[in-house]
């Protein structure tokens, strides 16, 4: 019989979180999605595939982050994520870029010309290889390369948090992009083990045989991406949906192991 879990204590105060969905046009499915495997021994989603994603760091709202970025300032933000003015909302913008960056090395940028930032692979590296270890480099590799961040090109489009009943927690913003064309993701092997391009169905089979192991807000934005037949359908999907924010609640069993997790409208659901 299952039982649901009564929290003993206030629940942990989720860590501001964005995530970024890259797209790419599939000749034979429509459209593919990156999905990144996490390391075995991470403290969360261990073994996971998810998408690049990470927690927003204060570096990433800046005083520069307003200069920085095209097609959405400090208001504009907010009013999209229904969040105060006085909120700190672009860096959601920011660190869905900085981590994509960090964990796989693409990087959705303008360079001074206006064009799709093309840096050298030993120079990308040696940038990303930095921002691992201070996410203050982020900003010091957008000066020396008078690089603009293609925030433009984000389109918001989901907000899960993760349950109370969890001692790790989030509060993430998803948002989805075009891939920027010549530049191949690679695994960081530290957080990240392992990249695949996979179009959504392809990805939801895959977890259904055994394959892969997906958390239910990556399947549940996979299905919505589900049949889109090219990377500007899928962005225009999701673009038009109002986002709800989901927080899922666990149902655990008699020994206290979780069973399932619970989603808003479900049976039971409190």
């Amino acid at each position: 019989m299952a039982h649901y879990l009564v929290p003993v204590k206030p629940p942990v105060v989720p860590a501001p979180a964005a995530t970024l969905v890259l797209l790419r046009d599939d000749p034979d499915d429509g459209v593919s999605v990156l999905l990144i495997q996490r390391h075995r021994a991470s403290k969360f989603a261990a073994g996971d595939f998810v998408f690049p994603g990470g927690k927003i760091e204060a570096d990433d709202d800046g005083p520069e982050a307003a200069a920085s970025c095209a097609g959405v300032d400090a208001r504009e933000a907010a009013r999209v994520l229904g969040l105060p003015e006085s909120t700190r909302a672009l860096g959601y913008w920011v660190g869905a870029i900085r981590e994509a960056f960090e964990e796989v090395g693409v990087l959705l940028a303008y360079d001074a010309d206006g064009k799709p930032a093309r840096l050298s692979d030993a120079r990308a590296d040696g940038y990303r290889r930095a921002c691992q270890e201070n996410s203050g480099a982020f900003w010091t590799m957008l000066r020396a390369e008078r690089l603009t961040l293609a925030t433009d090109l984000l389109v918001y489009f989901a907000h899960w948090i993760t349950p109370e009943e969890q001692p790790l927690r989030f509060d993430t913003r998803f948002f989805a992009a075009p891939a920027p064309a010549g530049q191949t993701p690679l695994a960081d092997d530290h957080e990240i083990i392992a990249v695949r391009w996979l179009s959504p169905r392809a990805a939801l089979d895959a977890r259904a045989r055994g394959e892969i192991s997906l958390r239910t807000p990556t399947m549940k934005n996979l299905m919505l991406l589900d049949g889109a037949g090219s990377v500007a359908d899928a962005l225009r999907r999701v673009g038009e949906r109002p986002v709800t924010t989901i927080r899922p609640r666990i149902v655990l069993d008699a020994a206290g192991a979780p069973v399932r997790a619970l989603l808003p409208g479900d049976p039971g659901y409190w």
